[in-house]
Protein backbone atom coordinates (compact mmCIF):
# COMPACT_ATOMS: atom_id res chain seq x y z
CA UNK A 1 0.00 0.00 0.00
CA UNK A 2 1.33 3.64 -0.60
CA UNK A 3 2.68 5.87 1.94
CA UNK A 4 0.05 7.30 4.60
CA UNK A 5 1.08 10.65 3.70
CA UNK A 6 0.02 10.15 0.34
CA UNK A 7 -3.79 9.58 1.85
CA UNK A 8 -5.43 12.84 2.20
CA UNK A 9 -6.72 12.25 5.50
CA UNK A 10 -7.97 15.63 5.67
CA UNK A 11 -10.13 15.20 3.32
CA UNK A 12 -12.52 12.78 5.05
CA UNK A 13 -11.93 13.30 8.46
CA UNK A 14 -13.21 16.62 9.09
CA UNK A 15 -14.17 17.93 12.79
CA UNK A 16 -16.99 19.87 13.81
CA UNK A 17 -16.33 21.89 17.48
CA UNK A 18 -19.62 22.36 18.78
CA UNK A 19 -21.07 18.79 18.41
CA UNK A 20 -21.83 16.82 21.58
CA UNK A 21 -19.78 14.25 20.03
CA UNK A 22 -15.96 13.97 21.21
CA UNK A 23 -13.72 14.80 18.63
CA UNK A 24 -11.56 11.67 19.47
CA UNK A 25 -14.87 9.60 18.65
CA UNK A 26 -15.49 12.45 15.67
CA UNK A 27 -12.34 11.50 14.00
CA UNK A 28 -12.70 7.18 15.30
CA UNK A 29 -15.84 7.45 13.21
CA UNK A 30 -14.59 9.14 10.19
CA UNK A 31 -11.81 6.35 9.76
CA UNK A 32 -13.99 3.81 10.45
CA UNK A 33 -15.78 5.03 7.44
CA UNK A 34 -12.79 5.10 5.77
CA UNK A 35 -12.27 1.43 6.26
CA UNK A 36 -15.93 0.48 5.43
CA UNK A 37 -15.43 2.23 2.29
CA UNK A 38 -12.56 1.05 0.76
CA UNK A 39 -10.22 4.38 1.05
CA UNK A 40 -8.42 2.90 3.83
CA UNK A 41 -8.15 -1.09 2.90
CA UNK A 42 -6.73 -4.03 5.03
CA UNK A 43 -3.04 -3.73 5.93
CA UNK A 44 -2.83 0.15 4.86
CA UNK A 45 -0.58 1.94 7.62
CA UNK A 46 -2.07 4.54 9.54
CA UNK A 47 0.13 7.79 10.25
CA UNK A 48 2.00 8.01 13.95
CA UNK A 49 0.02 9.89 15.75
CA UNK A 50 2.06 12.99 15.76
CA UNK A 51 1.93 12.91 12.48
CA UNK A 52 -1.75 12.67 12.06
CA UNK A 53 -2.52 15.75 14.87
CA UNK A 54 0.28 17.87 12.94
CA UNK A 55 -2.21 17.06 9.97
CA UNK A 56 -5.12 17.43 11.12
CA UNK A 57 -4.58 20.56 13.57
CA UNK A 58 -5.11 18.46 16.90
CA UNK A 59 -3.90 17.51 20.60
CA UNK A 60 -2.18 14.51 20.03
CA UNK A 61 -3.67 12.76 23.00
CA UNK A 62 -6.96 13.16 21.09
CA UNK A 63 -5.80 11.04 18.71
CA UNK A 64 -4.42 8.65 20.60
CA UNK A 65 -7.70 8.13 21.80
CA UNK A 66 -8.88 7.59 18.51
CA UNK A 67 -6.49 4.80 17.84
CA UNK A 68 -6.94 3.16 21.42
CA UNK A 69 -11.04 3.46 20.10
CA UNK A 70 -10.08 2.25 17.00
CA UNK A 71 -8.14 -1.22 18.33
CA UNK A 72 -10.24 -1.75 20.97
CA UNK A 73 -13.30 -1.89 18.52
CA UNK A 74 -10.93 -4.26 16.24
CA UNK A 75 -10.52 -2.42 12.74
CA UNK A 76 -6.71 -2.02 12.84
CA UNK A 77 -3.96 -3.77 14.85
CA UNK A 78 -0.81 -2.13 16.26
CA UNK A 79 2.49 -4.15 14.92
CA UNK A 80 5.62 -3.93 17.14
CA UNK A 81 8.20 -0.90 15.86
CA UNK A 82 6.20 -1.18 12.76
CA UNK A 83 3.10 1.15 13.38
CA UNK A 84 -0.74 0.43 13.26
CA UNK A 85 -2.20 -1.08 10.30
CA UNK A 86 -5.57 -1.78 9.07
CA UNK A 87 -7.18 -5.40 9.68
CA UNK A 88 -7.81 -7.79 7.54
CA UNK A 89 -6.32 -9.71 4.16
CA UNK A 90 -5.47 -6.88 1.53
CA UNK A 91 -8.47 -7.79 -1.64
CA UNK A 92 -6.24 -5.37 -4.00
CA UNK A 93 -5.76 -1.62 -4.13
CA UNK A 94 -8.64 -0.19 -2.73
CA UNK A 95 -11.04 2.05 -3.71
CA UNK A 96 -10.22 5.22 -5.09
CA UNK A 97 -10.36 8.54 -3.44
CA UNK A 98 -12.64 10.58 -5.73
CA UNK A 99 -15.33 13.39 -5.19
CA UNK A 100 -12.70 15.57 -4.02
CA UNK A 101 -13.78 19.76 -4.36
CA UNK A 102 -11.39 22.15 -2.74
CA UNK A 103 -9.06 19.17 -1.17
CA UNK A 104 -12.63 18.51 0.54
CA UNK A 105 -13.53 14.45 0.13
CA UNK A 106 -17.18 14.04 -0.67
CA UNK A 107 -18.65 11.25 0.88
CA UNK A 108 -20.55 9.01 -1.56
CA UNK A 109 -23.22 8.47 1.50
CA UNK A 110 -25.74 5.55 1.96
CA UNK A 111 -25.62 3.43 -1.17
CA UNK A 112 -28.32 4.41 -3.32
CA UNK A 113 -29.59 1.14 -4.33
CA UNK A 114 -29.53 -3.11 -2.91
CA UNK A 115 -26.57 -4.84 -4.20
CA UNK A 116 -29.23 -7.43 -4.74
CA UNK A 117 -32.80 -7.98 -6.34
CA UNK A 118 -35.84 -7.80 -5.08
CA UNK A 119 -39.65 -8.26 -6.00
CA UNK A 120 -41.08 -5.04 -6.88
CA UNK A 121 -44.83 -4.22 -7.32
CA UNK A 122 -46.80 -0.93 -7.84
CA UNK A 123 -49.87 -2.13 -6.18
CA UNK A 124 -49.44 -0.07 -3.09
CA UNK A 125 -48.05 3.23 -4.75
CA UNK A 126 -49.52 5.99 -2.44
CA UNK A 127 -52.40 7.56 -4.06
CA UNK A 128 -52.63 10.48 -1.90
CA UNK A 129 -51.13 13.86 -3.18
CA UNK A 130 -49.80 17.14 -1.51
CA UNK A 131 -50.52 20.67 -2.51
CA UNK A 132 -49.83 23.56 -0.97
CA UNK A 133 -53.06 25.26 -1.98
CA UNK A 134 -55.13 27.07 0.96
CA UNK A 135 -58.37 25.43 0.39
CA UNK A 136 -58.71 21.93 -0.33
CA UNK A 137 -61.62 19.06 -0.91
CA UNK A 138 -61.02 15.63 0.27
CA UNK A 139 -63.03 12.67 0.77
CA UNK A 140 -64.55 13.39 4.02
CA UNK A 141 -62.43 13.50 7.37
CA UNK A 142 -63.48 15.39 10.74
CA UNK A 143 -62.46 18.82 11.02
CA UNK A 144 -59.50 18.39 14.02
CA UNK A 145 -60.41 21.70 14.91
CA UNK A 146 -63.67 21.05 17.02
CA UNK A 147 -61.50 18.06 18.93
CA UNK A 148 -60.84 19.32 22.62
CA UNK A 149 -57.36 18.31 21.99
CA UNK A 150 -56.13 19.75 26.37
CA UNK A 151 -58.84 17.70 27.52
CA UNK A 152 -58.13 14.64 25.57
CA UNK A 153 -54.43 15.29 26.80
CA UNK A 154 -55.64 15.05 30.25
CA UNK A 155 -57.17 11.80 29.78
CA UNK A 156 -53.73 10.74 28.65
CA UNK A 157 -51.94 12.19 31.21
CA UNK A 158 -54.17 10.91 34.12
CA UNK A 159 -53.33 7.03 32.61
CA UNK A 160 -49.28 7.90 32.61
CA UNK A 161 -49.87 8.50 36.29
CA UNK A 162 -51.67 5.75 37.38
CA UNK A 163 -49.99 2.98 38.78
CA UNK A 164 -51.55 -0.10 37.32
CA UNK A 165 -51.15 1.53 33.78
CA UNK A 166 -47.61 1.74 34.64
CA UNK A 167 -47.41 -1.51 35.54
CA UNK A 168 -48.47 -2.61 31.92
CA UNK A 169 -45.81 -0.60 30.10
CA UNK A 170 -43.32 -3.30 30.72
CA UNK A 171 -44.85 -5.80 29.05
CA UNK A 172 -45.90 -6.70 25.73
CA UNK A 173 -49.71 -5.79 24.79
CA UNK A 174 -50.68 -7.06 21.59
CA UNK A 175 -53.79 -8.44 23.17
CA UNK A 176 -54.60 -4.79 24.00
CA UNK A 177 -56.30 -3.15 27.28
CA UNK A 178 -58.41 -5.38 28.59
CA UNK A 179 -60.44 -2.29 30.46
CA UNK A 180 -60.46 -0.76 26.74
CA UNK A 181 -61.75 -4.23 24.94
CA UNK A 182 -64.52 -4.40 28.03
CA UNK A 183 -66.05 -1.04 27.65
CA UNK A 184 -65.45 -0.94 23.75
CA UNK A 185 -67.68 -4.35 23.49
CA UNK A 186 -70.20 -3.02 25.92
CA UNK A 187 -70.20 0.33 23.78
CA UNK A 188 -70.68 -1.54 20.27
CA UNK A 189 -73.71 -3.88 21.98
CA UNK A 190 -75.41 -0.49 22.61
CA UNK A 191 -74.77 1.75 20.07
CA UNK A 192 -74.68 -0.59 16.91
CA UNK A 193 -76.52 -3.76 18.31
CA UNK A 194 -74.21 -6.61 18.25
CA UNK A 195 -74.01 -9.71 20.59
CA UNK A 196 -70.02 -9.71 21.56
CA UNK A 197 -67.37 -10.07 24.74
CA UNK A 198 -64.00 -8.65 24.54
CA UNK A 199 -63.19 -12.10 23.56
CA UNK A 200 -64.44 -11.08 19.85
CA UNK A 201 -62.43 -7.65 19.57
CA UNK A 202 -59.23 -7.25 18.33
CA UNK A 203 -57.48 -3.65 18.84
CA UNK A 204 -55.81 -2.56 15.96
CA UNK A 205 -54.47 0.99 14.34
CA UNK A 206 -56.52 1.46 12.06
CA UNK A 207 -59.34 0.49 9.29
CA UNK A 208 -56.97 -0.45 6.91
CA UNK A 209 -54.79 -2.47 9.01
CA UNK A 210 -57.99 -4.02 10.16
CA UNK A 211 -58.97 -5.36 6.47
CA UNK A 212 -54.87 -6.47 6.14
CA UNK A 213 -55.24 -8.89 9.07
CA UNK A 214 -58.53 -10.03 7.69
CA UNK A 215 -57.04 -10.32 4.10
CA UNK A 216 -53.96 -11.85 5.53
CA UNK A 217 -55.65 -14.51 7.42
CA UNK A 218 -58.34 -15.12 5.14
CA UNK A 219 -57.23 -14.79 1.40
CA UNK A 220 -55.23 -16.53 -0.36
CA UNK A 221 -53.91 -16.58 -4.11
CA UNK A 222 -56.74 -16.76 -6.44
CA UNK A 223 -59.03 -16.03 -3.84
CA UNK A 224 -62.06 -14.03 -5.50
CA UNK A 225 -63.15 -10.86 -3.70
CA UNK A 226 -66.39 -8.88 -5.02
CA UNK A 227 -66.80 -5.22 -4.09
CA UNK A 228 -68.82 -2.14 -5.64
CA UNK A 229 -68.47 -1.48 -9.11
CA UNK A 230 -67.38 2.00 -7.37
CA UNK A 231 -64.99 0.91 -4.42
CA UNK A 232 -62.63 2.14 -1.41
CA UNK A 233 -59.38 2.40 -3.32
CA UNK A 234 -57.17 1.33 -0.19
CA UNK A 235 -59.08 -2.12 0.36
CA UNK A 236 -58.62 -2.93 -3.04
CA UNK A 237 -54.79 -2.19 -3.09
CA UNK A 238 -54.86 -4.30 0.12
CA UNK A 239 -57.03 -7.63 -1.80
CA UNK A 240 -54.55 -7.28 -5.06
CA UNK A 241 -51.20 -7.57 -2.73
CA UNK A 242 -53.12 -10.46 -1.13
CA UNK A 243 -53.17 -11.82 -4.18
CA UNK A 244 -57.23 -11.95 -5.01
CA UNK A 245 -58.90 -11.55 -7.68
CA UNK A 246 -61.17 -8.76 -7.83
CA UNK A 247 -64.36 -8.79 -9.46
CA UNK A 248 -66.85 -5.70 -9.64
CA UNK A 249 -70.81 -5.55 -8.82
CA UNK A 250 -73.01 -2.35 -9.52
CA UNK A 251 -74.07 -0.28 -7.10
CA UNK A 252 -77.82 1.71 -7.41
CA UNK A 253 -79.70 3.94 -4.64
CA UNK A 254 -80.54 1.27 -2.75
CA UNK A 255 -77.02 -0.13 -2.51
CA UNK A 256 -75.14 -3.19 -3.62
CA UNK A 257 -77.12 -5.44 -6.55
CA UNK A 258 -77.61 -8.44 -4.34
CA UNK A 259 -79.40 -10.17 -7.89
CA UNK A 260 -75.95 -9.55 -9.11
CA UNK A 261 -73.55 -10.96 -6.13
CA UNK A 262 -76.00 -14.67 -6.34
CA UNK A 263 -75.28 -14.25 -10.26
CA UNK A 264 -71.44 -14.08 -9.52
CA UNK A 265 -71.48 -16.87 -6.66
CA UNK A 266 -73.48 -19.19 -9.47
CA UNK A 267 -70.54 -18.40 -11.70
CA UNK A 268 -67.39 -18.40 -9.28
CA UNK A 269 -66.18 -19.57 -5.89
CA UNK A 270 -66.54 -16.23 -4.41
CA UNK A 271 -64.20 -15.91 -0.88
CA UNK A 272 -65.19 -12.71 0.12
CA UNK A 273 -67.53 -9.78 -0.13
CA UNK A 274 -66.48 -6.48 0.97
CA UNK A 275 -69.03 -4.06 2.05
CA UNK A 276 -69.60 -0.29 3.08
CA UNK A 277 -73.49 -0.88 3.72
CA UNK A 278 -73.88 1.87 6.37
CA UNK A 279 -72.83 5.07 3.73
CA UNK A 280 -71.16 3.04 0.81
CA UNK A 281 -68.18 4.45 -0.07
CA UNK A 282 -67.89 6.38 -2.26
CA UNK A 283 -71.40 7.00 -3.07
CA UNK A 284 -72.92 7.10 0.38
CA UNK A 285 -76.08 5.15 -0.17
CA UNK A 286 -77.33 2.81 2.87
CA UNK A 287 -77.69 -0.56 1.84
CA UNK A 288 -81.72 -1.26 2.27
CA UNK A 289 -83.02 -3.80 4.89
CA UNK A 290 -84.08 -6.03 2.50
CA UNK A 291 -81.18 -6.45 0.73
CA UNK A 292 -79.19 -6.80 3.90
CA UNK A 293 -81.15 -9.95 4.97
CA UNK A 294 -80.71 -11.49 1.16
CA UNK A 295 -76.97 -11.05 1.58
CA UNK A 296 -77.06 -12.83 4.68
CA UNK A 297 -78.35 -15.88 3.36
CA UNK A 298 -77.01 -15.67 -0.08
CA UNK A 299 -73.43 -15.69 2.67
CA UNK A 300 -74.93 -18.95 3.93
CA UNK A 301 -75.81 -20.62 1.06
CA UNK A 302 -72.83 -20.11 -0.87
CA UNK A 303 -70.40 -19.65 2.18
CA UNK A 304 -68.73 -16.92 1.40
CA UNK A 305 -67.31 -13.89 4.04
CA UNK A 306 -68.71 -10.53 4.56
CA UNK A 307 -65.95 -8.22 5.40
CA UNK A 308 -68.49 -5.21 6.53
CA UNK A 309 -66.27 -2.15 7.17
CA UNK A 310 -68.61 0.47 9.01
CA UNK A 311 -65.76 3.26 8.70
CA UNK A 312 -68.20 6.06 9.63
CA UNK A 313 -70.94 4.89 11.87
CA UNK A 314 -70.43 7.53 14.28
CA UNK A 315 -71.22 10.62 11.52
CA UNK A 316 -75.43 9.55 11.28
CA UNK A 317 -77.82 12.64 11.63
CA UNK A 318 -81.61 10.42 11.67
CA UNK A 319 -82.43 9.34 15.41
CA UNK A 320 -83.03 5.00 14.28
CA UNK A 321 -79.47 4.72 12.26
CA UNK A 322 -79.66 1.34 10.16
CA UNK A 323 -77.38 -1.37 12.23
CA UNK A 324 -75.09 -3.65 10.79
CA UNK A 325 -75.17 -6.82 9.05
CA UNK A 326 -72.96 -7.96 11.92
CA UNK A 327 -75.87 -7.27 14.64
CA UNK A 328 -78.10 -10.09 12.56
CA UNK A 329 -75.37 -12.53 11.59
CA UNK A 330 -76.25 -15.95 13.35
CA UNK A 331 -74.15 -17.99 11.28
CA UNK A 332 -70.49 -16.05 11.54
CA UNK A 333 -70.21 -14.84 8.22
CA UNK A 334 -69.58 -11.56 8.99
CA UNK A 335 -66.54 -10.10 9.70
CA UNK A 336 -66.80 -6.40 11.08
CA UNK A 337 -64.79 -3.68 10.71
CA UNK A 338 -64.43 0.16 12.12
CA UNK A 339 -63.01 2.80 13.79
CA UNK A 340 -63.47 4.11 17.62
CA UNK A 341 -63.19 7.91 18.05
CA UNK A 342 -63.10 8.51 14.67
CA UNK A 343 -64.32 12.17 15.57
CA UNK A 344 -61.23 12.85 18.01
CA UNK A 345 -57.78 13.78 16.98
CA UNK A 346 -56.11 11.28 14.64
CA UNK A 347 -53.65 10.54 17.48
CA UNK A 348 -56.29 9.47 19.85
CA UNK A 349 -58.34 7.02 17.09
CA UNK A 350 -58.31 2.88 17.03
CA UNK A 351 -59.60 0.72 14.41
CA UNK A 352 -61.23 -2.76 15.56
CA UNK A 353 -62.36 -5.90 14.22
CA UNK A 354 -65.47 -8.04 15.48
CA UNK A 355 -65.41 -11.84 14.73
CA UNK A 356 -65.85 -15.12 16.32
CA UNK A 357 -63.36 -16.17 18.64
CA UNK A 358 -61.77 -19.12 16.91
CA UNK A 359 -60.82 -16.65 13.80
CA UNK A 360 -59.66 -13.94 16.66
CA UNK A 361 -56.64 -16.87 17.24
CA UNK A 362 -55.04 -16.55 14.43
CA UNK A 363 -56.05 -13.02 13.65
CA UNK A 364 -53.69 -12.17 17.52
CA UNK A 365 -50.92 -14.49 16.09
CA UNK A 366 -50.42 -11.94 13.20
CA UNK A 367 -51.22 -8.63 15.20
CA UNK A 368 -48.43 -9.84 17.79
CA UNK A 369 -45.80 -9.55 14.64
CA UNK A 370 -46.83 -6.31 12.75
CA UNK A 371 -48.17 -4.66 16.37
CA UNK A 372 -46.51 -6.40 19.29
CA UNK A 373 -46.30 -3.45 21.23
CA UNK A 374 -49.36 -1.66 21.12
CA UNK A 375 -50.54 1.60 22.67
CA UNK A 376 -52.01 0.21 26.32
CA UNK A 377 -51.81 4.06 27.57
CA UNK A 378 -53.80 5.42 24.38
CA UNK A 379 -56.80 2.82 24.86
CA UNK A 380 -56.78 3.04 28.93
CA UNK A 381 -57.16 6.37 28.02
CA UNK A 382 -60.15 5.66 25.86
CA UNK A 383 -61.89 3.04 27.84
CA UNK A 384 -62.00 5.71 30.72
CA UNK A 385 -63.40 7.92 28.24
CA UNK A 386 -66.01 5.33 27.44
CA UNK A 387 -66.90 4.33 31.01
CA UNK A 388 -67.76 8.53 32.14
CA UNK A 389 -70.09 8.75 29.08
CA UNK A 390 -67.60 11.56 27.56
CA UNK A 391 -67.46 10.30 23.94
CA UNK A 392 -71.10 10.07 24.28
CA UNK A 393 -71.27 13.82 25.22
CA UNK A 394 -68.43 14.59 22.50
CA UNK A 395 -70.37 12.77 19.97
CA UNK A 396 -73.22 14.42 20.69
CA UNK A 397 -72.18 17.87 20.58
CA UNK A 398 -69.70 17.15 16.98
CA UNK A 399 -72.94 15.84 15.26
CA UNK A 400 -74.77 18.97 15.61
CA UNK A 401 -72.04 20.94 13.90
CA UNK A 402 -71.37 18.36 11.29
CA UNK A 403 -75.11 18.26 10.23
CA UNK A 404 -75.11 21.83 9.83
CA UNK A 405 -71.95 21.18 7.90
CA UNK A 406 -74.29 18.97 5.83
CA UNK A 407 -77.27 21.45 5.25
CA UNK A 408 -75.04 24.56 4.47
CA UNK A 409 -72.60 22.36 1.49
CA UNK A 410 -75.65 21.16 0.12
CA UNK A 411 -77.35 24.56 0.07
CA UNK A 412 -74.45 25.94 -1.32
CA UNK A 413 -74.10 23.46 -4.28
CA UNK A 414 -77.77 23.74 -5.12
CA UNK A 415 -76.57 27.91 -5.34
CA UNK A 416 -73.32 27.52 -7.37
CA UNK A 417 -73.60 24.27 -9.08
CA UNK A 418 -77.60 23.73 -9.16
CA UNK A 419 -77.62 23.34 -13.02
CA UNK A 420 -74.53 20.91 -13.48
CA UNK A 421 -75.04 18.59 -10.81
CA UNK A 422 -77.50 16.49 -8.76
CA UNK A 423 -77.27 14.66 -5.75
CA UNK A 424 -78.98 13.41 -2.25
CA UNK A 425 -78.08 15.12 0.95
CA UNK A 426 -76.80 11.83 2.87
CA UNK A 427 -78.22 10.29 6.27
CA UNK A 428 -75.10 10.40 7.65
CA UNK A 429 -71.01 10.63 6.87
CA UNK A 430 -68.93 13.51 5.78
CA UNK A 431 -69.41 14.10 2.55
CA UNK A 432 -71.68 13.88 -0.27
CA UNK A 433 -71.65 12.23 -3.69
CA UNK A 434 -72.12 14.76 -6.83
CA UNK A 435 -72.94 12.87 -10.16
CA UNK A 436 -72.64 15.73 -12.81
CA UNK A 437 -75.54 16.38 -15.35
CA UNK A 438 -72.96 16.51 -18.41
CA UNK A 439 -69.65 15.09 -18.78
CA UNK A 440 -67.01 17.68 -17.42
CA UNK A 441 -63.18 16.58 -17.49
CA UNK A 442 -62.50 16.52 -14.10
CA UNK A 443 -59.12 16.48 -14.21
CA UNK A 444 -58.85 19.67 -16.05
CA UNK A 445 -61.65 21.33 -14.09
CA UNK A 446 -58.66 20.28 -10.73
CA UNK A 447 -56.45 21.72 -12.89
CA UNK A 448 -57.87 25.22 -13.37
CA UNK A 449 -59.34 24.85 -9.37
CA UNK A 450 -55.48 24.37 -8.17
CA UNK A 451 -55.03 28.20 -10.11
CA UNK A 452 -56.85 29.72 -8.26
CA UNK A 453 -55.99 28.17 -5.05
CA UNK A 454 -58.11 25.14 -4.53
CA UNK A 455 -56.93 21.25 -4.18
CA UNK A 456 -59.14 18.89 -5.46
CA UNK A 457 -57.28 15.83 -4.94
CA UNK A 458 -57.85 12.63 -7.60
CA UNK A 459 -58.71 10.13 -5.08
CA UNK A 460 -62.16 11.67 -4.83
CA UNK A 461 -62.73 12.27 -8.56
CA UNK A 462 -64.70 9.65 -10.79
CA UNK A 463 -64.93 9.60 -14.28
CA UNK A 464 -65.46 6.98 -16.94
CA UNK A 465 -67.50 6.49 -20.09
CA UNK A 466 -70.29 6.27 -17.53
CA UNK A 467 -70.16 8.49 -14.71
CA UNK A 468 -68.67 11.39 -13.98
CA UNK A 469 -68.91 12.46 -10.23
CA UNK A 470 -67.26 13.69 -7.35
CA UNK A 471 -66.89 12.81 -3.60
CA UNK A 472 -66.72 16.02 -1.70
CA UNK A 473 -66.04 16.33 1.93
CA UNK A 474 -67.74 18.79 4.10
CA UNK A 475 -66.62 17.59 7.88
CA UNK A 476 -63.42 19.75 7.83
CA UNK A 477 -64.80 23.18 6.36
CA UNK A 478 -66.88 25.70 7.79
CA UNK A 479 -69.43 27.62 6.34
CA UNK A 480 -67.18 30.42 4.57
CA UNK A 481 -64.26 28.42 3.63
CA UNK A 482 -67.12 26.09 2.18
CA UNK A 483 -68.67 28.76 0.44
CA UNK A 484 -65.33 29.78 -1.03
CA UNK A 485 -64.26 26.46 -2.10
CA UNK A 486 -67.60 26.06 -4.10
CA UNK A 487 -67.54 29.33 -5.48
CA UNK A 488 -64.06 28.29 -6.89
CA UNK A 489 -65.29 24.89 -8.51
CA UNK A 490 -68.47 26.66 -9.58
CA UNK A 491 -65.77 28.80 -11.50
CA UNK A 492 -63.62 26.44 -13.12
CA UNK A 493 -66.10 24.78 -14.62
CA UNK A 494 -67.75 27.70 -15.90
CA UNK A 495 -64.05 28.38 -17.71
CA UNK A 496 -63.64 25.36 -19.39
CA UNK A 497 -67.23 25.32 -21.13
CA UNK A 498 -66.29 28.69 -22.47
Amino acid sequence: MSSPVEIPYKSFVQIVRDLETPIYMQVTHQLIQAIQRGYLPANTRLPGTRALSALLDLHRNTVVAAYEELLTQGWVEARPNKGTFVIGTPAGKGRKLSGLSGGVMSWSGYPQETGFTFQKTNLLDNPFEHSECTHVFNDGIPDIRLSHIDQHSRWYSAQLKRRSTKKMLGHYNQDGSEFFKKHLANYLNLSRGLHISRENLLITRSTEMSIYIASEILLNKGDIVLVGELSYFASNMIFQKSGAAIKTVSIDEEGIDVAAVKAMCEQYPVRMLYLTPHHHYPTTVTLSAQRRLALLELAKTYGFIILEDDYDYDFHYDKNPVLPLASADTHGMVIYVGSFGKSLAPGFRTGFIVAPQNLMVEMRKLLGIIDRQGDIVMEQALGEMIAEGEIHRYLKKSLKIYEQRRDDCTALLQQYLGGHIRFQKPSGGLAIWAEWAAPVNLSQVSKICARSDLFIPKTILYQNRNITAMRLGFGDLNETEMEKAIAILAKAVSDLAQ
